[in-house]
């Protein structure tokens, strides 16, 4: 039996089949020689009757190999198992590996977000994970987080982003949930957890005036993003809607918006007023006039950033009361009901699934209004025409009961 030594092994050449060779200063060590001319140490010892082989991680140098071989024999007499307790070594580095709050993150917005909501909630999950969650808890386990955890994690953020902090606690309710019920072990550590900012109701509502400022501030500000607000007035669809609207949801005289992109998972048909129509026949053509279903009409990507429109919309605006780019859609809302459209027609433009057709009404009613629907579009993007044309709004009367 040979006793190996840093040249003798440095000239062992490869072979056809894998061979090994015992080393004479360190019983029970073999070096391995595969034909690819990888090289390994392995340790041979019987245990409970049988043969069994350690193979050493990596390959060290021979020095280093014969004292692992010595302590993995002296385990031996020991009455314990070297090559098991690697397993159960690799078996918990891997529940390990696979129950770290990344890991279930990851699998979380794959399976989950992606599938079960809309584009700009999963977006918003992702960003809640990347910018806040894994910061703080990357390479924690799922099973270490506690109460405590979420709520200092929350309370931190709250400090300079209150709303955000709920939007987290929300994210982080529903992701405790989803990895609760595929590890029966797992408690939420979320419960108990009050989400850390109050939030209000907006009520906020924009009147004829400020539509007519908004509507000439988009004439100001132009390009896609003009429209895409201009879209939303005569619309009074959701931001999200609107802004990733393609050639291929346009239909004649409709924008049929898929199920998948609806809050409501959905299909939802919007007659378009001649007005709205228009705005979308004069967006330009990535390719002229031969547009491809899956463009969007707004060019190459979707309309974003609308932090900055906004900023450029108040700028052209003048003095007005604070508000944000959805308290749009109340206003359409509120403004068709003031010019006498009714309810329940403007609850079937805004694809609403409550209210009017909650319940049973909504099991049983199945009318589309689709008709209502376009007159009631057209009447408003009428009254815009002529609001911001400084003809006088027409004032509907209500009849007395």
């Amino acid at each position: 039996m040979p006793r190996l030594s840093a040249i003798s092994i440095e000239n062992m050449r490869p072979r056809a089949q894998r061979y090994a060779v015992p080393d004479s200063g360190c019983r029970g060590l073999y070096l391995n020689v595969y034909p690819t001319g990888r090289k390994s140490w392995s340790v041979r010892y019987r245990f409970a009757g049988a043969t069994r082989n350690l193979t050493l991680p990596g390959f060290p140098p021979l020095a280093q190999a014969r004292m692992a071989a010595t302590k993995a024999l002296a385990a031996v007499v020991q009455g314990k198992d070297p090559a098991a307790a690697k397993q159960e070594g690799r078996r918990t580095d891997h529940a390990r590996a696979t129950d770290t709050v990344e890991y279930w993150a990851a699998l979380f917005v794959e399976r989950h977000a992606k599938k079960h909501t809309r584009l700009n909630s999963w977006r918003q999950t992702v960003h809640v994970f990347d910018d806040y969650v894994l910061p703080a808890w990357r390479g924690r386990l799922t099973h270490d987080i506690k109460r405590k955890d979420v709520r200092e994690l929350l309370e931190g953020i709250a400090e300079s982003k209150p709303i955000m902090a709920n939007r987290v606690h929300g994210v982080l309710s529903k992701f405790f949930k989803w990895v609760c019920a595929r590890d029966e072990e797992l408690v939420s550590p979320v419960i108990g957890v009050e989400r850390p900012a109050p939030e209000n109701v907006r009520e906020r509502v924009l009147d004829d005036a400020e539509l007519v400022r908004l509507w000439k501030a988009c004439e100001a500000i132009g390009g896609r993003e003009g429209a895409c607000i201009k879209l939303l007035v005569l619309s009074g669809q959701r931001r999200s809607e609107i802004s990733h609207l393609t050639w291929r949801e346009v239909g004649n005289d409709v924008l049929e918006l898929p199920a998948a992109r609806m809050k409501g998972k959905q299909t939802h048909i919007v007659p378009l007023s001649t007005q709205a129509a228009t705005i979308i026949a004069n967006m330009p053509k990535l390719v002229p006039e031969v547009p491809q279903p899956d463009d969007y009409i707004w060019g190459d990507s979707p309309v974003g950033h609308f932090h900055r429109i906004k900023d450029q919309l108040d700028a052209h605006m003048g003095d007005t009361q604070k508000w944000v780019i959805h308290d749009i859609r109340r206003s359409v809302a509120s403004g068709m009901a003031r010019i006498g459209i009714p309810v329940p027609v403007i609850e079937k433009i805004l694809a609403h699934r409550k209210g009017t057709f909650a319940g049973i009404v909504g099991v049983y009613q199945k009318y589309s209004f689709a008709p209502e629907m376009a007159v009631a579009l057209q009447k408003w993007a009428d009254h815009i025409e002529r609001l911001v044309g400084g003809q006088p709004a027409k004032v509907v009367k209500l009849r007395r009961q």
